[in-house]
């Protein structure tokens, strides 16, 4: 199944599958790790839902939810 990574709940984990956006944001995730194939665990959300947490590649990252609505996910 597949679904945005801003779509995911606490807890769940996914292989990061594509990475959309415009020129600067899509070349930012790239270079945060966040590349086909990586995987990813969310950790935390804040309250209103924006950021959230997640955990790849041995390091924790936030991301605003709109960055999150780029990374396209395949939950394991």
């Amino acid at each position: 199944m597949y679904k945005k990574l801003s779509e995911f709940n606490v807890g769940e984990t996914g292989i990061v599958r594509t990475v959309s956006g415009e020129g600067v944001v899509r070349r930012r995730l790239f270079d945060m790790g966040l590349t086909p194939g990586a995987e990813v665990y969310l950790r935390k959300r804040a309250p209103l839902g924006d950021p959230v947490e997640v955990t790849l590649r041995g390091y924790e990252l936030t991301l605003r939810k709109v960055e999150a609505e780029c990374v396209m996910m395949e939950v394991k």
